[in-house]
């Protein structure tokens, strides 16, 4: 059986669709790449299990859809795995319904694939797809990779003389006229037992370059955990994958192997760590410890996702010298009111504490914010912005994301939303970032100036001075001219 992990092309006059790996969807005019991990430990898993993979991220690629429709047709999966967010579910429904009608006209002897769905949006809606498109099963929770090993091998039981039973649980498919399921999704994946990813399957160096975090390319993405030690943010759509308290690890040791392959096998220079926030406690300093001891500290630079007040001075320390650079820190908004309500469970009186001791530990910080709450007035959105400034001025950080709020379903938010009368549509298209889809006592317009203010903050003559009197070699030079391309890039996704 061959099993098509696909992405596919979603032309549109907004940009590119920054879709695979992420927890918020945005269209870019200067696209980012995302190395995403947990199709291609699918793809890898599948492999391992026997089957056919092709890796098929037309996004990534850059083809037309005209030509990724010939190609997919010629391919002739059984299996056409689709991971979806909120924003393009309904580009997606289309697609497949079409993928369906022409596998119908091409092959006379009725060939067509099965179509699968995964990510947040049908795990927080399951049936909704199936209802809208001829997609065949809705695979929900964050360990697809395991899942849809699961159903790939029913699937090729169907064609033995002994057909087993569907039990992979958190699938939901079609039976006769009814939706049926294998009940809630499990996360209970081993993940110490999954085979390094096969980068070369997932053509790795589709990502390794084209990826505004890299500043040493060719990088690539790793994760240690499932997805996120804290896990409680009310608007991240990774908690509808991974809720609660199942944050999984890999071993320091696993760990480390697989970096040391990416290192000696395909000469990778960057990694960033994709985990939700990394692991702290004795992981992390068994890691950074053995990291050094191996020493990898002096052939790849590494980047993770961190949390405001998880660590301490000496943590800060320690992963400088295991040579960790970028650390994303999510800080969402100077108003401990919003921080409260988005249950983030840190104060902003630490926010500043930690992003200084970052930079003093040598590292360099970025920062994600966001406007456009509902329940946050225009002052309070300014408070986030004037901080953003003073950061940059200081020389406290390095590079700013900055987006606006989206209620995706599934998260707390968007059932406080519902629950308020706060949302202005759920027409999922109007979702991508481009519009504020709720009530807020900011106008549309403001928010998306915030938003580009939040970008132009970094346009403080200090910052600018020091960034220059800091550049040492060719590599800084290249990716100050990247992150200023990006920036100008990020002015046109947020035009009114």
């Amino acid at each position: 059986m061959k099993i098509s992990i696909s992405y596919p092309p979603l032309e549109s006059e907004k940009g590119i669709a920054l879709l695979s790996q992420n927890r918020q969807f945005q269209w870019f005019k200067d696209p980012t790449y995302i190395y995403p991990v947990i199709p291609a430990s699918a793809a890898t898993l599948l492999s391992k299990s026997g089957f056919d993979v092709f890796w098929d991220d037309a996004v990534a690629e850059g083809i037309s859809y005209k030509d990724w429709l010939i190609r997919i047709i010629k391919e002739k999966p059984d299996v056409i795995a689709v991971e979806t967010k909120t924003p393009v579910v309904k580009r997606h429904w289309k697609i497949i319904n079409e993928i369906k009608n022409k596998f119908r006209h091409e092959y006379s002897g009725g060939f067509e694939p099965s179509v699968v769905l995964t990510g947040d949006h049908v795990t927080a809606l399951p049936e909704e797809s199936l209802l809208n498109s001829e997609a065949d099963f809705i695979v929900t929770g964050g360990d697809y990779d395991f899942s849809l090993q699961g159903l790939c091998l029913y699937l090729k039981s169907l064609r033995s003389s002994a057909p087993a039973i569907l039990k992979t649980p958190g699938i939901y498919y079609r039976e006769g006229a009814r939706i049926s399921n294998t009940g809630r999704f499990v996360l209970c994946g081993d993940l110490n037992g999954l085979p390094y990813i096969d980068r070369k399957l997932t053509k790795w160096q589709l990502y390794a370059y084209m990826n505004g975090n890299f500043k040493y390319p060719p990088g690539t993405y790793v994760m240690a955990g499932r997805d996120c030690w804290y896990g409680r943010c009310s608007f991240c759509s990774w908690t509808t994958l991974f809720p609660g308290s199942g944050f999984r690890l890999v071993s320091p040791e696993r760990h480390l192997n697989e970096i040391g392959k990416l290192i000696e096998e395909l000469k990778v220079r960057e990694i960033f760590d994709d985990s939700g926030c990394f692991p702290i406690g004795g992981w992390l300093k068994e890691f950074c410890n053995k990291a050094i001891e191996r020493g990898y500290n002096k052939k790849v630079v590494m980047g993770c996702n961190m949390r405001v007040g998880a660590l301490s001075r000496e943590d800060w320390h320690l992963m400088k010298k295991a040579n960790f650079r970028f650390i994303l820190i999510g800080l969402e908004s100077m108003s401990q009111n919003t921080l409260d309500r988005l249950n983030k469970g840190i104060k902003v009186s630490d926010i500043k504490n930690t992003i200084k001791m970052v930079k003093n530990a040598g590292l360099e910080p970025h920062i994600t914010t966001m406007v456009g709450y509902p329940w946050e007035t225009k002052e309070e959105a300014l408070m986030t912005v004037d901080f953003a400034k003073y950061l940059f001025k200081k020389g406290y950080i390095d590079t700013l994301q900055a987006t606006i709020v989206v209620p995706y379903p599934g998260t707390p938010m968007f059932e406080e939303a519902k629950k308020e009368g706060w949302l202005l549509t759920e027409d999922w298209d109007r979702y991508d970032m481009r519009e504020s889809v709720w009530k807020s006592p900011v106008s549309n317009g403001d928010i998306l100036k915030f938003t580009r203010s939040l970008y132009t903050s970094a346009l403080s003559p200090a910052f600018i001075l020091r960034k220059i009197f800091t550049v040492k070699n060719i590599s800084d030079i290249k990716f100050l001219f990247k992150a200023a391309k990006k920036m100008l890039g990020h002015f046109a996704d947020f035009k009114e």
